[in-house]
């Protein structure tokens, strides 16, 4: 996987503030939803194609009883 980049943001307040509570609300980091945001429209308007999905299957362990 490449290394990610920094990269400055300048954004209006209101939409950080939005932002904030997007991201409180699907318990990720406001980096990590502004990054989920842009990959999304860029698959959405076809100028990247989603080449991979993560899927977490989650087992029960009936052993503890």
């Amino acid at each position: 996987m490449a290394a990610k980049k920094s990269f400055p943001l300048r954004i209006n307040p209101d939409v950080l503030a939005a932002m904030q509570r997007w991201s409180d609300d699907e318990l990720r980091s406001v980096n990590a939803q502004i990054e989920y945001v842009l990959r999304q429209a860029l698959v959405d308007s076809g100028r990247v194609k989603l080449v991979q999905k993560v899927i977490t299957i989650v087992e029960s362990d009936d052993t503890k009883k």
